[in-house]
């Protein structure tokens, strides 16, 4: 039975020329980057210059990229350090965020390191910049806002420019999790007013285990993690030399081929809607989907029935991989708290197609004449 994946919001295939730049450095090229002779230098001029390429491509300086372990590690030292290092005494974040982000904010909030408030969502999931501003203006303190570009299960795209003007209007720190948007958008990270921002390799047919945080230069932090000084200092350990190369070098090719894929993807999730509109009734759609919205996720909302309660199932016992909320729960299904926050609806089941390059029409099709017999 032939799989057909449409997860790819929670991984994404590594794509082949990415494995072909990864594999010198899991073979020939094996030296420690911290060493001093040559066979280490050579390592060492691989991290640097993979680098230079993810900086060019985000518009940010080498300086402020810090290789990582993924999103959810640069999102935890992002919360740290405007805690330990900036004085933030209170965080403004969403109840759509990623766990990533809700569980640091909670767990500094117990230790009454910092206060945390929600800002509002509006109905169709985007987050009310109106209540945010009113919420900065109240506070006396300085406050830290954590919103990510674009939410992992819905896609609502947070207008990113506009947030972090609001948030220099007030003297806030701004973090974004931009994990689902790196590798997707063109980002120019000197122009938009962002303080930090996180990727992770394996959004966009890179490893993973590998991400990023970028740290604006105007703000000094210090390390998370010591030992032997690696990523200048803010994170010891040898580095993960073939995830990084990996990467840089999904980036590179995602950056170049960003407006094809695009298009092509953009065109099977709007095909998809149609195809489900004609074929399922009662079928309906959460998040802004057809508007300021991620092209490559979909949430569809099935009309509960007994067999729609079992769809997730049902579509792995057909070879079909989707996801009724964020995969980075360690397989636990307890509901959504994304839905739960927009539309919670009991007579509705949430689930998440997610696309990518490697995706075709007959795959919608398919999917589609399966979900018309399962429901």
């Amino acid at each position: 039975m032939n799989r057909i994946y449409l997860d790819n919001a929670a991984t994404t295939q590594l794509a082949p020329e990415v494995l072909e730049a990864m594999l010198p450095y899991m073979t020939t090229y094996f030296g420690n980057p911290s060493s001093v002779y040559s066979y280490g230098r050579e390592t060492r001029l691989a991290i640097e210059n993979a680098r230079k390429t993810v900086a060019r491509i985000l518009q940010a300086n080498p300086g402020e990229i810090f290789f990582t372990s993924g999103g959810t590690e640069s999102d935890n030292m992002a919360i740290a350090a405007s805690i330990r290092d900036l004085g933030c005494r209170h965080i403004i974040t969403s109840p759509i965020e990623h766990h990533a982000v809700l569980h640091a904010v909670e767990h500094f909030d117990h230790l009454d390191t910092v206060t945390s408030s929600f800002v509002k969502i509006l109905p169709d999931g985007h987050v009310d910049l109106q209540d945010l501003e009113e919420q900065l203006a109240a506070r006396t303190e300085r406050c830290l806002v954590s919103l990510m570009h674009a939410n992992n299960e819905i896609g609502n795209l947070l207008d990113i420019y506009a947030t972090g003007e609001i948030c220099k209007k007030y003297n806030a720190i701004f973090h974004s999790d931009t994990v689902q948007t790196i590798g997707h958008y063109k980002i120019d990270l000197r122009r938009n007013p962002v303080h930090f921002a996180t990727g992770a390799g394996h959004k966009f047919h890179g490893p993973k285990g590998v991400g990023i945080l970028y740290i604006n230069d105007n703000i000094k932090v210090n390390p998370v993690i010591f030992g032997g000084g690696q990523e200048r200092n803010m994170r010891a350990g040898t580095e993960n030399l073939y995830g990084i190369v990996g990467f840089a070098k999904a980036l590179e090719l995602a950056d170049m081929n960003q407006e094809k894929d695009r298009a092509g993807i953009q065109s099977l999730k709007t095909y998809m809607v149609e195809q489900l509109q004609q074929n399922i009734p009662g079928v309906q759609f959460n998040g802004d989907y057809a508007g300021k919205s991620l092209y490559t996720v979909l949430n569809v909302a099935f009309p509960k029935t007994e067999k729609s309660e079992m769809i997730l199932f049902n579509l792995d016992m057909l070879g079909i991989c989707a996801s009724g909320g964020s995969a980075c729960s360690s397989g636990a299904d307890i509901g959504s708290h994304v839905i739960r926050a927009i539309n919670n609806n009991p007579n509705l089941v949430p689930v998440r197609f997610s696309f990518s390059k490697y995706n075709t029409k007959e795959e919608i099709d398919f999917v589609v004449g399966k979900l018309g017999e399962l429901i």
